[in-house]
């Protein structure tokens, strides 16, 4: 592939946004991979030809594409997507045809700058001549990701519902693996189950999920978690909870954040990260809130058009959001008896916390409302210590280590900062090692010790 340094903006109207995925190759990069695995399987299951595409290993070609001042997930997901068209050309050779694929790059609303990674990619593959015509497939935060205009119309509610049940499985899947890893009889054995157990349950969202099947995909989720608990060690004493904020991508995709998990891991801790279905949950919430208060405006100067624009978004966006936390609660209660996995928080209390500690405020947006309020809920529930996962330079996880960090100080609880850029960092296991020693103290100080499988 070569490049043509002819750049016009046309594009970002003509192949960039909300396009019929159906009888297209869709290509959905990793950020999550059980997530992306689950999901997969749920276009499947609605007639698409859904793919996940392999990661970090087009690093390269990322970088190459990119300035550096972009934030480190734009160049991980450049390169994915700029290697594997490569990659598909040289297999097909004069049978390639970039129309017949859309590359999925959902996008937030500002000041993150995850809302321009689409349109700076849009014209980095604008400037290879063979790529101008592949389409990229965005859903936005604005309307609470909104899946209209890719499906048949008659089946987009169908398919958010169904695309939300495995976002909720995906986040137990991974939050499965985190409690039975550290307590695993058989090194590696807790792994090998993840892997299985993600393309089991993909193939049960593929076959049930357009059908509402969601009772045999939770008996098979519940089947699921009863395997994995087998496979820990009761006689393992529990040890200390370390909780997981930050960015979305980089605390989710193990390869950008160098495996901090796994590293914690290695030091002593017990691990849960913050979820997906928490950022789902959010842009629903905040679309409803930002319907109320237009609401309350335009009754005070009885604008009766725009009462009833408002009246509605709050019925769609809170019918949305009460879906949402009865379907993630339904999943988690099916399997409390089992495990005691933990819940999200609810994002209502999340901000009930902020405006208690009067700290931070839901009107500035962005991840800081949910990893400061996280980390006050962390404090208030038990655990032993905070990890802040980010890009290097990310504004929202810069702001809440600012806010954050005098206040973890007072209560003496255990913080690190993890930025992360591509580099390898020879001080971060260091750092992890005395985090994870200072988590240790704070057990000690704070908790009688419990079995692997007790509370």
């Amino acid at each position: 592939m070569e490049t043509q340094h002819e750049h016009t903006f046309d594009s970002l109207s003509q192949t960039l946004g909300t396009f019929d995925v159906r009888d297209k190759t869709f290509l959905i990069p990793q950020m999550n991979r059980v997530g992306c695995h689950l999901l997969a399987g749920t276009f499947r299951g609605f007639g698409v030809r859904a793919k996940v595409m392999d990661t970090y290993r087009g690093l390269d070609l990322g970088r190459e594409f990119t300035s550096g001042k972009e934030c480190f997930p734009c160049q991980v997901t450049t390169g994915d997507i700029l290697l594997f068209m490569q990659e598909e050309q040289e297999r097909l050779g004069d049978r390639f045809d970039p129309e017949d694929y859309i590359y999925f790059m959902p996008e937030a609303g500002g000041p993150c700058r995850f809302g321009m990674y689409n349109k700076f990619q849009r014209i980095v593959l604008d400037s290879f001549s063979g790529l101008r015509k592949l389409k990229i497939g965005s859903l936005t935060s604005d309307n609470a990701y909104s899946p209209a205009g890719m499906l048949d119309p008659e089946r987009t509610t169908d398919f958010r519902k169904a695309a939300y049940v495995s976002v909720v499985a995906a986040d137990i899947l991974d939050r499965l693996l985190w409690r039975i890893r550290p307590y695993e009889r058989e090194k590696g054995s807790a792994d090998e189950f993840i892997e299985r157990a993600t393309t089991s349950l993909s193939q049960a969202f593929e076959r049930h999920a357009s059908a509402k099947g969601f009772d045999a995909i939770l008996d098979q989720l519940e089947s699921l978690v009863q395997e994995g608990r087998s496979l820990m060690d009761p006689a393992i004493p529990r040890k200390p909870l370390i909780g997981i904020v930050g960015e979305i991508y980089l605390r989710t995709h193990n390869r950008a954040n160098q495996d901090v998990i796994r590293m914690l891991e290695k030091y002593g801790a017990e691990v849960v990260n913050a979820s997906i279905a928490e950022w789902v949950n959010y842009t629903a919430y905040d679309r409803l809130r930002e319907a109320r208060i237009g609401l309350s405006r335009n009754l005070r100067l009885l604008r009766y058009k725009k009462i009833r624009e408002y009246a509605s978004r709050i019925f769609s966006y809170g019918g949305e959001l009460l879906y949402q936390q009865m379907s993630q609660k339904r999943l988690y209660k099916r399997l409390e008896p089992l495990l005691d996995l933990p819940e999200d928080h609810r994002i209502g209390r999340l901000e009930d916390v902020l405006l208690q500690e009067d700290v931070f405020s839901f009107e500035v947006g962005t991840e800081a409302c949910l990893s400061i309020a996280g980390i006050l809920e962390y404090m208030h529930e038990g655990y032993n210590g905070v990890v802040n996962v980010y890009p290097f330079t990310c504004m929202p996880s810069t702001i809440t280590s600012a806010v954050i960090k005098p206040i973890v100080s007072r209560q003496r609880l255990p913080y690190l900062d993890t930025p992360c850029d591509g580099t390898f960092q020879p001080g971060r296991e260091a750092a992890v090692r005395t985090f994870m020693y200072q988590a240790h103290q704070h057990k000690k100080r704070n908790s009688s010790g419990k079995s692997a499988e007790g509370e």
